[in-house]
């Protein structure tokens, strides 16, 4: 913690963000910023920077979470596919068929997004000013 290796923090008090709950008479403040008196559980999450009105992850609220997500995508596969006849017995006739057979997948299902994403919280980064 902060308050460990710098002395100029040395009375300052830090805690995880774990889920766990806090008093809010002991932390006054701590609970102007987390009203349900709990803070966010950020353990073996990616933490993504709240969008707060940019447009790159519009419509999410501070601290909500989201599911990783692969982005929509399709694969194409050309095939070439060919039939010859090749037991022409005493026939000079020959026949051949020379084609292409197309195959397309896509995110059927599982979870797609409009972009490739793990799961996260949106969280607001802060400095302390002093």
């Amino acid at each position: 913690m902060p308050n460990e290796l710098f002395d100029s923090m040395a009375g300052m008090v830090f805690l995880k963000s774990n889920g766990a709950t806090f008093s809010g008479t002991l932390y006054p403040k701590l609970a102007l910023a987390y009203p349900g008196l709990k803070l966010a559980d950020l353990r073996g999450e990616f933490i993504r920077g709240w969008d707060d009105g940019r447009g790159a992850d519009s419509g999410r609220e501070l601290l909500s979470t989201q599911g990783h997500a692969l982005q929509q995508h399709t694969h194409t596969v050309v095939m070439p596919l060919r039939v010859a006849d090749s037991d022409r017995g005493s026939l000079d006739s020959a026949y051949s068929v020379d084609n292409t057979q197309t195959v397309t997948t896509s995110g059927a299902s599982g979870s797609t997004a409009t972009e490739t994403r793990p799961r996260n919280v949106a969280f607001n980064y802060i400095v302390r000013a002093a």
